[in-house]
């Protein structure tokens, strides 16, 4: 039987996200970001998950089949659909790190200070493709660090055992309506929004 994902919630209603977001991006990106690209994702695991269901692994190979498509395409949905629960969760604070002192304190332990993390996560994200991710993610099953990732589409250069922390949404859809090509800009405003209070929760869940 094939697994059914689900369409998570925002923490906030579609109404008060124009106001919670509005110094990220606009009120029309919001909508569309939430309600159709990040959407999307989720209905197409639904879709390949019955799609696996009825294909023929024994086709399988290194160059063309409906199973090894299926696979594929898998990863790509996934990591969107997830890396968005996080990128909409950690959005809708005033930015200030007070409200996360547990994540905060271990930033700083490992980056030196948070100016410095800031100014290295604004750099990772500012450096992905036209279309990916800049993330602080605990780097769960190797280091045991806290690190700034650059993630190329939804999976590229993701690392085995990392659980996002903080996710940035560099895609041109993310921006664009509102910034045009001010990349820059759009990530300085993303921290600003930063709900240190959530972050701080999720850190507390996930970090031992």
């Amino acid at each position: 039987m094939a697994y059914e994902y689900k369409f998570n919630p925002r923490p906030y209603s579609d109404e008060e996200a124009k106001e919670l977001l509005k110094d990220v991006v606009s009120a029309e990106t919001s909508d569309w970001h939430y309600n159709k690209h990040h959407k999307g994702y989720v209905v197409a695991l639904n879709t390949i998950e019955k799609g696996l269901e009825k294909a023929d692994p024994a086709g399988a190979n290194g160059n063309f089949s409906e199973f090894g498509e299926l696979k594929r395409r898998y990863t790509w949905n996934h990591a969107g659909a997830l890396l968005h629960d996080v990128y909409w969760a950690v959005m809708g604070g005033d930015g200030d790190p007070a409200k996360g002192p547990e994540v905060v304190a271990a930033i700083e332990k490992e980056f030196g200070s948070f100016d410095n993390w800031k100014a290295d996560f604004k750099a990772t994200a500012f450096a992905a493709k036209l279309s990916g991710w800049g993330l602080l993610v605990w780097d769960q099953l190797y280091s045991g660090r806290l690190l700034n990732v650059l993630v190329d589409e939804h999976m590229n250069g993701a690392i085995w055992g990392g659980i996002p922390l903080i996710a940035c949404d560099v895609f041109e859809h993310a921006y664009y309506h509102k910034d045009g090509p001010g990349r820059a800009a759009y990530i300085e405003n993303f921290l600003d929004n930063l709900h240190w209070g959530r972050i701080n929760e999720r850190f507390k869940q996930y970090v031992k």
